[in-house]
C-alpha cells in the first residue's frame, strides 16, 4: 500500500518558534517533539520508512504565522519559511511535498505568496493555522484568497493552533483541555462552519477546504446540522443543506484519529472520496497511524483512495 500524509510539521528557527510553546510543558513528548521538529533525515525519513509511508507533505508548526505579527514580518516570515521548505523538497522530491504558509495579516500578500508557491515552487496548497486574532476566513476581506485557491486549483488546509481569542470558562482548572485533546477541535469546526454557512462555497463552488483529526467532528454531525439549519432564519440561505458541502468542498483527513470504527464511520457519512490518511507527525506516531488504518475492513478500493488516491487527486502529487 502506498501512503501519503499530509499533516505533517517541521519548524524553522525564528520563525514562529514552536519552542516556548512547547517548553511550559516540559515533558518528555515536548522534548521528543523539539528534536524531531527541524528535522527531516535523522529521524523523520527513517520512521517514515519503518512505517511504510511513502510522502510527507510538509506544513509549517503551528503556531505558524497566526501570531501576533505585523503584517511585514509575517510577508516576511512566509517567504523566508516556503523557500527553506521548497529547498527541503528539492533535495527529497521522491519523499516531501509541501503546503504553503500564508501571510493573511496582509490578504493580498497572501494572495500573491499563494501564486508564487504553486506556479514556482510547486507546493500542493497551503495550511493555515485557524483564526488571525479574531478575524476569520469568511470575512469580505479574504474573498481575493478563495478566489486564488479556487483559480489556481489547490486546497487550503484549515488547522488549530492559532493564539486563543476567547476565554472559554469551561477550560477553568482542566488545563489539559485546551489544545488538541478538545479545544481546537471545537474551534476548527466552528470556524469552518462559519465559511460554510457564511456562503464561500456557493460564491467558490470549487473551492477545497481540508480539516483534520476525522473532521473535527463534523462528518459525525450532518444530519444534526441540517435538522438545526432548516429551523434558522438568517440573512442568508445556503444554496443547498449544511450536509452537502461536507464531502464536497469540505474534506478530511485522518490525523491523530487512528479508530478504525471512526473512519468506517466518516466514510459511511460523507464517503471514502473525501478522507485522507495523515498522521500528524511528530505529534502521534507513524506506525500507529498506519497500523490504526490497517485494522479497518473497508474495501480494497475504499482503502486505495484513502491511502493515497483521493491526495494525489485533490493535491495533483
Amino acid at each position: 500500500m502506498r501512503y501519503i500524509a499530509l499533516e505533517e510539521a517541521f519548524s524553522i528557527p525564528g520563525i514562529a518558534d514552536p519552542m516556548s510553546q512547547l517548553a511550559s510543558r516540559a515533558t518528555p513528548y515536548a522534548e521528543e517533539w523539539l528534536r524531531k521538529l527541524p528535522d527531516f533525515t535523522e529521524y523523520r525519513l527513517p520512521e517514515m520508512d519503518a512505517a511504510g509511508i511513502d510522502v510527507q507533505v510538509l506544513s509549517l508548526t503551528v503556531p505558524g504565522l497566526q501570531v501576533d505579527i505585523d503584517a511585514d514580518t509575517a510577508r516576511d516570515s512566509a517567504r523566508r519559511a516556503n523557500d527553506f521548505l521548497a529547498d527541503v523538497v528539492s533535495r527529497h522530491p521522491t519523499r516531501f511535498r509541501g503546503f504553503a504558509a500564508l501571510p493573511l495579516q496582509d490578504p493580498r500578500a497572501a494572495v500573491a505568496e499563494l501564486g508564487r508557491c504553486s506556479n514556482e515552487l510547486g507546493f500542493c496548497g497551503a495550511l493555515v493555522n485557524d483564526q488571525l486574532g479574531g478575524h476569520y476566513l469568511d470575512e469580505p476581506v479574504f474573498e481575493p484568497l478563495w478566489e486564488a485557491l479556487e483559480s489556481l486549483a489547490v486546497p487550503l488546509y484549515l488547522h488549530p493552533g492559532a493564539p486563543p481569542v476567547d476565554h472559554w470558562y469551561v477550560l477553568n482548572g482542566h488545563p489539559e483541555l485546551y489544545g488538541a485533546m478538545w479545544s481546537w477541535a471545537a474551534e476548527v469546526s466552528g470556524h469552518a462552519l462559519r465559511i460554510l454557512c457564511g456562503g464561500v462555497f456557493d460564491r467558490h463552488p470549487s473551492a477545497t477546504l481540508i480539516l483534520g483529526h476525522m473532521g473535527e467532528f463534523l462528518p459525525f454531525q450532518r444530519s444534526r446540522l441540517d435538522s438545526r439549519y432548516a429551523t434558522t432564519v438568517t440573512g442568508y440561505r445556503l444554496q443547498r443543506p449544511p450536509s452537502a458541502y461536507l464531502g464536497t468542498n469540505i474534506v478530511f483527513t485522518t490525523s491523530g484519529v487512528f479508530s478504525p470504527a471512526a473512519l468506517t464511520g466518516a466514510v459511511l457519512e460523507v464517503g471514502a472520496d473525501a478522507i485522507m490518511f495523515s498522521v500528524d507527525y511528530p505529534y502521534e506516531s507513524s506506525q500507529a497511524a498506519v497500523d490504526g488504518f490497517e485494522r479497518t475492513t473497508l474495501s480494497s478500493g475504499d482503502r486505495e483512495k484513502i491511502a493515497h488516491a483521493n491526495a494525489e487527486r485533490i493535491l495533483r502529487i
